[in-house]
């Protein structure tokens, strides 16, 4: 029986923390490792270009449709290769951090690393992975290495996955240098507060921005940042995507994911549920994340487990009815897009590119810090069965037009392809 059939009867059962392998032989990614020591050159094959006459060359407008719509993006007209280079494939070199990083900027890389795409091989240029100290600065000294080895620029795209802070020097950095170095160049940001972070640091802002040929965005917001820098043409929109979920048994079980913080709203989201749990025993809340300024305090009816691995939170997602994340702050979370693909009834706040991505029905909203708010819209969660599933329903239906790696990976990749065909067009 489901939980959606029997409303507040269903006991809850903890599973283990089980894993389940990417599938084997699924894409060819080579990583470049953090070995300075490496002398090995990367790719020094040369490609000829095709030398077609100016006439030869109609012009042209590239589309991308992302989630904001259709992003236009007028100018350069790809150059033709020649025949023995069409059958080559191209590459994308990702430059930031992937594998078991807290962050939602690692998971989207995990993503990419792990999808087959159409037309390019993936990298993976690793240029921190959460450290700090002197084992940060070697591994960022390897990636300006890694990047200065790149060769073969016409078929080779760069991506810097960059957040506000320090990322912005060391990944902006790299990225200049593979721009400097002839090499087409994609900005993708992350983080939830890049207009704030560009209002106060323009200068650095704009020296990265406009090494970049194309700028991937989460939110109109942050679209609208970036195109104070760089041509709005060279601004898209594009959502993150998340795999899709394995359906299991639903059970009352109430989840959020993130870091234990004030900017995530655990403080309001702890009090709301000790108001909530004594009325409603059937139902329990998980809170998953490390600890960062909040306390794990003891909870009615629910546990703080902690940083989970990836894997362990998914899995948490699949078996939860519904997922809560009362932030104050945030861009495009990872964690509701997540949660969407694994059918759970989302209640989050109205920050960053949440509303855009909840609308239509799709979740529920509140004001950021409102606790009655946050109460009652989790009481009508967990009392109405029909109501939650339909919620369920829709964000699930959401997931797979919007934001599945059918839907968004494509725009991923036409952008790269977009940033090869300016490069190539500016050395004509």
């Amino acid at each position: 029986m489901s939980l959606a059939e029997a409303g507040d009867t269903e006991p809850i059962n903890a599973g283990p923390d089980d894993t389940e392998p990417n599938e084997a032989g699924a894409v060819a990614v080579e990583r470049i490792e953090s070995d300075p020591g490496d002398t090995e050159p990367i790719d020094t094959e040369p490609i000829a270009l095709g030398q077609p006459s100016a006439a030869a060359i109609p012009a042209a407008r590239t589309e991308i449709r992302s989630a904001s719509g259709t992003e236009s993006v007028p100018g350069p007209t790809r150059v033709p290769l020649a025949p023995a280079a069409q059958s080559e494939r191209l590459l994308a070199v990702h430059i930031g951090r992937s594998g078991e990083v807290a962050g939602g900027m690692s998971q989207v890389v995990n993503g990419y690393l792990a999808h087959s795409f159409a037309d390019f091989d993936l990298r993976m240029v690793s240029s921190r992975d959460g450290s700090g100290g002197v084992r940060a600065a070697g591994l960022a000294a390897s990636a300006f290495w890694k990047v200065l080895r790149l060769a073969r620029p016409e078929r080779t795209v760069v991506i810097a996955h960059l957040s506000q802070g320090g990322s912005f020097v060391r990944e902006g950095t790299l990225l200049a240098l593979a721009h400097a170095r002839g090499f087409a160049t994609v900005a993708q940001l992350h983080g939830s507060s890049f207009a704030d972070f560009a209002e106060k640091r323009p200068g650095l802002v704009g020296r990265v921005l406009r090494a970049a040929d194309v700028v991937l965005t989460l939110s109109a917001e942050s679209k609208a940042a970036a195109a104070e820098f760089v041509p709005l043409e060279r601004v898209v929109l594009v959502p993150n995507a998340v795999a899709d979920g394995v359906r299991r048994e639903i059970e009352p079980l109430v989840v959020f994911g993130g870091a234990v913080s004030t900017r995530k709203g655990i403080d309001v989201l702890v009090a709301v549920w000790q108001r909530i749990a004594p009325q409603h025993p059937l139902w329990k809340l998980v809170i998953a994340g490390p600890i960062v300024d909040q306390p794990a305090v003891p909870l009615t009816r629910g546990e703080f487990v902690g940083a989970l691995s990836h894997e362990a939170l998914m899995k948490l997602l699949e078996r939860s009815a519904i997922a809560v994340l009362p932030s104050r702050d945030e861009a495009m979370p990872m964690f509701i897009l997540e949660a969407m693909a694994r059918r759970n009834c989302v209640v989050a706040t109205r920050v960053g590119g949440v509303p855009a991505v909840l609308a239509n029905g799709v979740g529920m909203l509140v004001e950021p810090g409102d606790a009655d708010s946050l109460e009652a819209a989790l009481r009508h969660a967990m009392t109405d069965a029909a109501w939650r599933a339909k919620k369920a329903d829709l964000a699930r239906s959401a997931f797979e037009t919007t934001y599945s790696a059918a839907a968004v990976f494509p725009l991923v990749e036409r952008s790269w392809q977009v940033a090869l065909d300016r490069r190539a067009n500016s050395v004509l």
